[in-house]
């Protein structure tokens, strides 16, 4: 058995697993962490915990220590050069004519390592402008291209329901994302309506998609006949949330009725009959989560 913490490095950030060792560490902690980005202050989210020697996928790193004054004075002194670095490096990129814009900057806890997180259209030739940062800013620099939805995420912004993003809120992972969901749950198939600040399909869409689907199993499908109180009738939709169904009846009056008042007509099917085909799916549109990129790591 192995003891482990859970440790997060930003918020809404992944949780990295760390060895506490010897240190007796609490949920709300913060502690300095060795990371392959250098020293980095992190919160402890997992209390440490026994876990099997075959869970674990790799060697674990230790907590260095528990944070001190300084060490949150010096990410607190970095945290305001970082905007600094941002502006002096954005004159570099404009003076360089490069097809990118400088999105964050972040250093480390010790200042000797910057990371800037940067979009372009497609790949860039950034090493002269690695070179003059180096030199600029008198340390190691790293330069990482995102995509629109780890932009989101890094930036921060709010959504059409008035809120913060979830991605830069709460959500550590991004979850894949269809159109099928959008369908499910009878939403516009506008990407103007279903697409987030990101321009990619809205996370959300993943919050209620189970719920969605087993409501819907649960109602006769769109042409089934079914019986109401006011005859037999053709279900040509429905309500989910209402759990009401929209019925033409033979007399080609629509009406809703509740789902609870109403029952199925079982179609008998003559014995010869051959069943038909299955009807061929089409394939689900998946926005998976990292458009390949890091935005941290362990």
């Amino acid at each position: 058995m192995s003891e482990v913490v859970g440790v997060r490095l930003k918020r809404a950030g992944k949780i990295y697993y760390f060895d506490p060792g010897s240190l007796s560490l609490s949920v709300g902690e913060q502690v300095v962490v060795n990371t392959t980005r250098g020293f980095k202050l992190g919160q402890v989210v997992i209390a440490p915990a026994q876990v099997l020697e075959s869970e674990l996928t790799e060697p674990l790193q230790p907590v260095v220590r528990k944070a001190t004054p300084d060490d949150i004075r010096h990410t607190e002194e970095f945290n305001k050069k970082e905007r600094e670095a941002l502006i002096e490096a954005s004159k570099v990129v404009a003076r360089l004519q490069l097809p990118m814009k400088l999105l964050v900057a972040e250093y480390n806890l010790t200042g000797n390592r910057l990371t800037i997180f940067f979009k372009a259209e497609k790949r860039v030739d950034f090493r002269e402008l690695v070179q003059e940062l180096t030199n600029l800013f008198k340390a190691r620099v790293e330069l990482r291209q995102i995509g629109p939805r780890d932009e989101a995420k890094l930036v921060g912004d709010f959504g059409k329901c008035g809120r913060p993003l979830c991605c830069a809120s709460y959500l550590s992972d991004f979850a894949p994302v269809s159109i099928r969901m959008a369908k499910e749950q009878e939403l516009p198939l506008n990407p103007m309506k279903i697409s987030g600040v990101c321009g990619r399909l809205q996370c959300c869409l993943t919050y209620e998609n189970e719920q969605y689907r087993a409501m819907k199993q649960q109602l006769p499908r769109k042409g089934q006949r079914v019986r109401t109180p006011e005859g037999v009738a053709t279900v040509v939709g429905s309500n989910l949330l209402k759990q009401t169904l929209m019925v033409e009846l033979e007399s080609q009056a629509t009406i809703e009725v509740p789902a609870s008042r109403v029952t199925v007509i079982e179609e008998q099917k003559p014995p010869s009959a051959i069943a038909p085909a299955e009807p061929q799916t089409e394939p689900e549109e998946i926005v998976e989560e990292p458009e390949g990129t890091d935005l941290e790591s362990a």
